[in-house]
């Protein structure tokens, strides 16, 4: 009997073929879903309606990992959730088998190459340039060495208009109180050696915009790599007539998504000059605010739109003099809820539902435009569900939705669902890769461009 190392553990799991290579595990067990590039067996597993990640590795290797993800986790970093450790496994013959990592499965997310599968826009690329940017980031601001840096490693959720990244595998990091410079820099080399890599494998492989030069992409990394870590964390010196300024030096990393939880703030002698320097920086300040006002749990940039519709709802209503929680209830009730609540059950696969108000918004937008009139949101997200919603592939996984391994229709790649059916006459098409951004929602730099938020600032 293989021996379970888990916080929360689930019997269920208890009877799984755990005797067997997990190559060779039988496909009523297994659910087709994207995945990424990996050095070791990984396959999905189903437990009831749990699906579970599973990758099999030496035992001291699944343990760091392992614990790893545990500690980013209660760190609140961006990372999957791990479930458990299957050691001790022996098969029919007695002869030992490595033990098995298990990761809860992202919902909604998806793999770099699923996403590259038909090829990709070239704001499509700098958007996921930016997400591993911030992620790498924010978790160097934890204090975390990933040592194998690359998009192999990193899963994608659509957030608004942009991607939020998520690490999911750990194998090789190591947790510090803080890190040296020289520790950030030799994880940026690591990344820029793997992701030169994988954007040359896409350019070969012809999923990659013809005009995108691999360099040219990690060269962009890098840069916007240091930029956004002077701005998190640089020293900042003006006169003291200019104390705007650090008002300034907030809202841009409040832009960015970063909380400041300490600001050193250090006067001359002869008060002529000040010197101001970030020292504890927490990422969510948009999703938390969002969080407190309404319970809704989203991502950030998800959050800064809803958060920018309550705002416009507010006006709209008079209820500017209104409590903000009191204001934002009207707003869950009388927008939000009834947006989600419109969805058929058969569609709510296709987006979770911070996604779809966002979508909705923009679909009302672009309806108002040509129709020269104010589409009211009942009548656009009719509108969304008829002429966007159902033909997008669907980014989640439940109960309902999963087949297993071999039955029903032939899957092009039965570990990539993305990739559609081999009777399908055409791949999947997402409306929104084609779509230019909704003009006049929020003006915002395409990229990381701290330039750019500076001169907004009034810097």
């Amino acid at each position: 009997m293989p021996r379970f190392l888990a916080a929360q553990p689930d019997a269920r799991l208890i009877p799984l073929p755990w005797h067997l290579p997990l190559e060779q595990w039988p496909n009523d067990v297994l659910v087709a879903l994207p995945r990424g590039i990996s050095r070791h067996v990984v396959r999905f597993i189903q437990v009831g309606s749990e699906v579970f990640a599973a990758k099999e590795v030496l035992e001291g290797s699944a343990m760091h990992e392992y614990r790893m993800l545990t500690d980013l986790n209660r760190l609140r970093a961006p990372a999957v959730e791990p479930s458990g450790v299957v050691s001790g496994r022996v098969d029919a013959h007695g002869s030992p088998l490595d033990s098995i990592l298990l990761t809860r499965h992202l919902q909604f997310s998806l793999p770099y190459r699923s996403l590259f599968s038909t090829g990709v826009r070239r704001e499509t690329v700098s958007r996921l340039i930016d997400a591993m940017v911030v992620l790498l980031a924010r978790l160097h601001l934890t204090g975390f060495l990933w040592g194998d840096v690359s998009l192999s490693n990193i899963l994608f959720r659509r957030d608004a208009g942009e991607f939020a990244a998520y690490l999911v595998d750990a194998e090789t990091g190591e947790l510090h109180d803080t890190l040296s410079d020289g520790q950030r820099l030799h994880d940026l080399d690591i990344a820029v050696v793997n992701l030169f890599g994988e954007f040359s494998d896409l350019k070969e492989g012809r999923m990659l915009d013809e005009q995108l030069d691999p360099l040219a992409l990690v060269k962009q990394i890098e840069t916007r790599y240091h930029d956004l870590w002077q701005e998190l964390t640089g020293v900042e010196e003006f006169a003291g007539s200019e104390l705007s300024r650090i008002e300034s030096r907030v809202r841009r990393l409040n832009t960015l998504g970063f909380d400041v939880a300490e600001l050193d703030i250090q006067t001359s002698p002869t008060g002529e000059t000040i010197r101001i320097q970030p020292k504890v920086v927490d990422a969510g300040h948009h999703s938390r605010r969002l969080l407190r006002l309404t319970g809704l749990d989203t991502e950030e940039n998800q959050a800064r739109r809803l958060l920018n519709d309550l705002d416009t709802y507010r006006a709209q209503n008079n209820l500017s003099h209104t409590e903000e929680s009191v204001a934002a209830h009207q707003w869950l009730m009388n927008a939000f809820e009834p947006v989600v609540t419109a969805i058929p059950p058969d569609l709510a696969g296709k987006r979770e539902p911070a996604q779809i108000f966002h979508e909705v918004l923009d679909y009302r937008w672009y309806q108002s435009q040509r129709e020269r009139r104010e589409v009211p949101l009942t009548e656009a997200v009719q509108g969304y569900i008829r002429d966007v919603l159902s033909a997008l592939p669907d980014e989640v996984i439940s109960s309902e939705m999963i087949s297993p391994l071999g039955e029903q229709r032939q899957l092009v790649n039965p570990l990539d669902p993305s990739q559609g059916f081999v009777d399908d006459q055409d791949m999947p098409v997402d409306p929104w890769e084609a779509e230019a951004y909704a003009p006049g929602t929020e003006v915002l730099p395409d990229h990381l461009d701290i330039d750019a938020l500076r001169r907004r600032a009034g810097r």
